[in-house]
């Protein structure tokens, strides 16, 4: 069965569209166009299989491929937040109160299959207002001030409680059962701050708890099969004072009970993580510019550094056999693309002023996107290969604004990974521009060349490091290096060539025996007799070097003195001697 053709949502100043790609988009044909310019907000289900949005007058929700409306909601204009459950069996709108009364319920969960809603609640707050599921919906979770849980999609009660004071966040665990969910509690009046991770529905004894003192807030991130956790630790103020932003943490914490400190090798902020989609590995972007990227095993070991760069972003490929580390923002926009398995530089491309970058579900292409309100000149989009080749570009007008880009979702597996075919991109130290020379005052133009002093120790990718170690030693260093490996590996050789075993009795006597007889015992003499043939092949090929230099004086005009001609002569000798003692040896 051929792989489905994923869409891409666009929503601006020209309404919502659908179009679909790659790698050339064009206009998805099945899907009417809103030409409303109050469109809040859009959202695919996890399948792909519906899309929703809000015009500002109905909510309504389509399926696809086919385009057929399937509900539409006009009792909810002011809908700003649209969120579906896993399997596509419910979905969640979220509303700003608006008056001076009573709150009323804003927080509504509707049934996919017959449009009506199946549970309401009062959610003051824009943020964390999504309720969580379990990926085979079996939990459902709210968080008032406790957390409510709700099973097997039956709303009409409260089914768990889990009751821990002054929940500041939590998160469900993807994956499949045993079900866990963790929870964030930050310090009160001095005391320290932890994570602790339950199984559900055994709230009794946490399988897991972390606690840090150094952390104002705290963001959780799940690996996809549930065995697993990242905690973003941060502070408001960071009391070393190296950093305005404040202080950051990355810790990690497994449901058997593990948990560790990931240890960082630069100082700075933390800009990015992800996890592979295997839940095997995770990539960190941290460091004050130019930042380092490192990939960490679950033992939170390095695993890959990819050296310094201006980046803030690391994203895998739903695949996750590429990489990408890009830098966005105030940065210059630039994109690395890694082969994640090789961890081979596949190519590294510019995208500038780019605000959001995505991969499509085929993990072959991603987009990237300039949108408003964070640039409100210059929006569209861009369509990419994986190797670096920019496929199709699309420009918004002076009066027109991109609010927001999102690829159609899929469940993993709809699409297989597909085999790289690239030419390894160059060293970015060979990939750079020429740029023009640094202005010299007069006074210092008689001093010669001198190297610009760097604002920053810039260090290459480790694969790139090591290919380059030797080019950057002097030429002294390099022959002591050569001199240490030769020392070496004739060391090796004689730690492996045989040893003779026998007492110093043994030894005599076997001398008087070779005296009296005339035959030497077998072992010693082999040993000897190599010992001494590679002596005189070491010593004819350094001859046969010698008189080749010569040849080369000769060639090149030089007069050679008479004892020198006479070596040339005997080259013919010298060959046939090293050749009767290779064939001998």
């Amino acid at each position: 069965m051929a792989a489905p053709i994923p869409s891409l949502a666009l929503r601006g100043t020209q309404g919502v569209s659908l179009l679909e790609g790659p790698p050339a988009l064009r206009v998805n044909q099945a899907f009417r166009r809103d030409d409303s310019r109050a469109c809040k907000v859009m959202a695919f289900s996890p399948d792909g299989s519906l899309f929703a949005w809000c015009n500002g007058q109905q909510v309504t929700v389509v399926r696809l491929p086919s385009g057929e409306v399937v509900h539409q909601m006009e009792e909810h204009p002011r809908v700003v937040g649209i969120l579906f459950s896993p399997l596509s069996t419910y979905m969640a709108t979220w509303e700003v109160i608006v008056g001076k009364g009573p709150p009323y319920p804003n927080l509504h969960l509707w049934d996919m299959k017959t449009g009506q809603k199946a549970k309401s609640f009062v959610h003051k707050r824009q943020t964390d207002w999504e309720p969580q599921w379990t990926d085979d919906e079996a939990l459902c979770a709210h968080a008032v001030n406790e957390i409510h849980l709700f099973e097997n999609g039956d709303f009409s009660h409260i089914a768990r409680k889990l009751d821990v004071q002054k929940v500041a966040g939590y998160r469900l665990s993807p994956g499949p059962p045993p079900h866990k969910i963790a929870v964030y509690v930050p310090g009160q009046k001095g005391g320290p701050s932890f994570v602790r991770v339950f199984k559900c529905p055994d709230f009794a004894t946490p399988l897991a708890n972390k606690s840090f003192f150094k952390a104002d807030k705290a963001d959780i991130r799940w690996n996809k099969k549930g065995t697993g956790l990242l905690v973003l630790c941060a502070t408001e103020v960071d009391q070393t004072g190296q950093s305005y932003y404040g202080e950051q943490n990355l810790h990690y914490i497994g449901v058997d009970g593990v948990s560790s400190i990931v240890q960082l090798s630069k100082n700075g902020p933390i800009y990015s993580t992800d996890w592979s989609p295997d839940s095997t590995e995770f990539c960190v972007v941290y460091g004050f510019m130019p930042a380092k990227a490192t990939i960490f095993n679950l033992k939170c070991e390095p695993v890959f550094d990819f050296g310094t760069g201006p980046r803030n972003l690391c994203s895998y490929n739903p695949q996750g056999n590429i990489l990408a580390l890009a830098g966005f923002g105030n940065l210059r926009g630039n994109i690395e693309v890694w082969d994640r398995r090789n961890l081979q530089k596949i190519a590294l491309v510019q995208a500038p002023d780019t605000t959001y970058f995505a991969w499509s579900p085929d993990g072959v292409h991603f987009v990237t996107a300039t949108t408003s309100p964070r640039l409100r000149v210059g929006n569209g989009y861009k369509i990419w290969h994986y190797t670096g080749h920019q496929l199709d570009e699309k420009g918004l007008g002076m009066n027109d604004e991109l609010w927001e880009v999102a690829w159609q979702t899929y469940q993993p597996g709809v699409f297989p990974e597909t085999r790289l075919s690239y030419q390894p991109a160059k060293a970015a130290a060979q990939q750079q521009e020429a740029k023009p020379a640094v202005y010299r005052p007069p006074g210092a133009r008689a001093l010669g060349h001198t190297s610009p002093t760097k604002l920053h120790e810039e260090e290459l990718p480790q694969n790139e490091r090591m290919e380059n170690k030797d080019e950057n030693l002097s030429k002294a260093a390099l022959k002591n290096k050569k001199k240490r490996e030769a020392k070496k590996a004739k060391q090796q050789q004689q730690q492996q060539a045989p040893m003779d075993a026998r007492s110093q009795e043994q030894r005599d006597a076997l001398a008087m025996a070779t005296h009296i007889l005339g035959t030497p015992p077998p072992s010693v003499t082999s040993t000897v007799v190599s010992a001494d043939s590679e002596k005189k092949i070491k010593g004819l090929k350094k001859k046969l070097r010698q008189i080749e230099q010569l040849k080369e004086q000769q060639k090149s005009g030089k007069k050679l003195e008479s004892n020198q001609l006479e070596k040339i002569k005997g080259e013919a000798a010298l060959l046939k001697e090293l050749e009767e003692l290779e064939l001998g040896s």
